[in-house]
């Protein structure tokens, strides 16, 4: 019989081992809560078919969340009476025709809703889902509704890792009524992430055969099929049936292969709690400052305000601004014109450059997430933010 001295020891042991490892369990378990969200969205990337390997065709993703290209229409000629996301990628991928001679086309329905019902926090998963796709196919499609096209593409554009085409395009009117733009845009753009040709430029956006760069394209008109426009600047190129023309790119392009070309925001080293609130204050004719004090009373940390002119905001306004400021909050300054760079900045203010107020905050908002230093966002502004082309550096 085992002595009790030895069953005390063999007891003691035990009770020690049980809690080493509750102990440790306990640490794993705070760790995992603190570490950033792996979503599990991005875990249902389907693989290449088997079929499409041997395939001469590119292999082309396209990752749906909705939007008027997948609208149901209250009758055949309802251009504006609709349900946005309605129908499902797959149905409508497998009517497209003459597809098998562009790409061989796989599906992933993200969601399906209007582009405006997306949190951030939900283009934080779309964005890692896109780089997750990319590691298996040659190209992306994203499938968005229109009205907040331009924020999601450039939120892709400054967060997905990978150089290979990621291509986002929707409809103005929906899949089922008569003289739909939806099929004819989802065919296009397929053609363009197989094509290859906007490898290196980041995000880029096509509607109505045309190809704009994610950070300068706008929505220009609330129901004209060719709504999206690249004021100043200009289009990146055409879409001609079987010819694909681009005639200028992206200033990160030529930073292809080199250290620089992907963006400080690597969305696997943050959290989707880390994605602070940022909101827009519009200016105008003696406007007040309860715009910028509502925000700052929700908790925003950054402000954009969409200024006048080159800028200006109503004296009310900038006291409210100079109030926040002393608070920690950061602004960045754009103009509510639709064009036209902003210049200088000041203490707590950022100079926006060209970009227009919604595209700067979805800037802000990722440069916030990524640290609360002034002058290193300040930096991101006059670097990311910018893409300016400097000749002289162009030399060997």
């Amino acid at each position: 019989m085992m002595s009790s001295r030895l069953f005390r020891r063999i007891s003691v042991a035990f009770l020690a081992l049980c809690v080493l490892a509750i102990g440790m369990n306990t640490a794993l378990a705070a760790e995992a809560s603190t570490a950033p969200d792996a979503s599990a969205s991005t875990s249902n990337i389907p693989p290449v078919p088997f079929a499409f390997r041997s395939s001469p065709l590119p292999n082309v993703l396209v990752i749906a969340t909705g939007g008027t290209l997948a609208g149901k229409a209250a009758d055949a000629t309802s251009f504006q009476n609709y349900r946005a996301g309605t129908y499902l990628m797959e149905d409508l991928v497998k009517q497209l025709p003459d597809k098998d001679k562009i790409a061989d086309v796989s599906v992933y329905q993200f969601g399906n809703k209007g582009s405006g019902g997306y949190a951030v926090a939900e283009l934080y998963d779309l964005s890692l889902a896109v780089d997750q796709a990319l590691e298996l196919y040659d190209g992306v499609v994203v499938t968005t509704g229109t009205d907040t096209m331009e924020e999601i593409g450039y939120f892709l554009d400054l967060t997905v890792q990978s150089e290979k085409p990621v291509v986002i395009t929707g409809a103005m009117r929906p899949w089922d009524v008569i003289g739909t733009d939806a099929p004819a845009n989802l065919y296009n753009a397929i053609k363009l992430a197989g094509s290859g040709k906007t490898t290196w430029f980041g995000t880029v956006l096509m509607l109505n055969d045309t190809i704009h760069a994610a950070r300068d394209v706008t929505k220009s008109n609330a129901h004209r099929m060719d709504t999206f426009e690249t004021p100043i600047l200009g289009a990146l190129g055409y879409i001609d049936e079987e010819e694909i023309r681009i005639y200028r790119a992206p200033a990160r392009v030529l930073k292809a292969d080199q250290e620089g070309w992907r963006t400080p925001f690597d969305l696997k080293k943050i959290g989707k709690k880390d994605l602070p609130l940022v909101g827009i204050a519009y200016n105008g004719q003696e406007m007040s400052g309860g715009s910028i004090r509502g925000l700052v009373a929700e908790g925003a940390k950054g402000i954009v305000t969409a200024g006048t002119g080159a800028g200006g905001i109503s004296s009310r306004m900038s006291d409210a601004r100079k109030e926040a400021i002393a608070q920690g909050v950061i602004f960045v300054t754009t103009t509510r014109t639709g064009s036209g760079t902003m210049y200088g900045g000041g203490e707590g203010i950022i100079a926006g450059d060209s970009l227009n107020a919604q595209h700067a905050r979805i800037l802000l908002i990722l440069a916030l997430a990524f640290s609360d230093d002034f002058d290193t966002i300040k930096e991101w502004f006059e670097t990311v933010g910018r893409q300016d082309i400097d000749g002289s550096q162009l030399a060997s």
